[in-house]
């Protein structure tokens, strides 16, 4: 897999401060993306262990809340392949956490961003894969839906266009219902 950029301390793409990965790749095409140099799958340099290195040294920091995979898409068949040792690797590092109340809670979140709907990656749909259920695991925010132009409002937070979706993904695997945050 190939990256098109890596962004730290960044605050644009999930609440927090956080690490995020653009991933190449993406065959939605959507009109008016705001990279479609991402569409390309081997835009940016190779993915390797010492890219992995990198993003993960830069969460260490307790102010950083987590990391954000977006693109490109990160729910290609490829890159969902190619995403899932990296993310087993985050998870060994930052471990969910135990509340008081005996809750656990991810250490470091995790937020993808995906040109898909959600239901495109429930088994049966288009983009499910082998690898699909396992990195939807370590999502806590799912933002959903192609970018679409006629749709775009700059008032919205963490999306481009108003049928894009904020998805509670520990909600969906505590109830299996959608529920949406941020007024979504």
């Amino acid at each position: 897999m190939h990256y098109s950029e890596i962004k730290t301390c960044d605050i644009a793409d999930g609440l927090g401060v956080r690490t995020t990965l653009f991933v190449s790749g993406c065959r939605n095409h959507c009109k008016g993306c705001f990279q479609p140099e991402t569409w390309d799958f081997e835009n940016g340099p190779v993915f390797d262990e010492k890219v992995w290195e990198e993003v993960l040294d830069s969460l260490v920091p307790d102010y950083v809340q987590g990391l954000t995979l977006l693109g490109g898409d990160p729910f290609e068949e490829e890159n969902q392949r190619d995403l899932i040792p990296f993310m087993r690797e985050f998870k060994k590092r930052f471990p969910d956490v135990e509340d008081s109340k005996g809750q656990k809670h991810a250490s470091k979140n995790v937020w993808a961003f995906t040109g898909y709907m959600f239901e495109d990656l429930l088994p049966g749909g288009k983009k499910y894969t082998e690898y699909t259920y396992e990195l939807l695991s370590y999502v806590d925010i799912l933002v959903d839906g192609p970018f679409i132009e006629e749709q775009k409002n700059l008032a919205l937070k963490f999306r481009g266009s108003e049928n894009q979706r904020l998805i509670d993904m520990n909600e969906y695997r505590r109830s299996g219902n959608i529920v949406t945050i941020l007024g979504s």
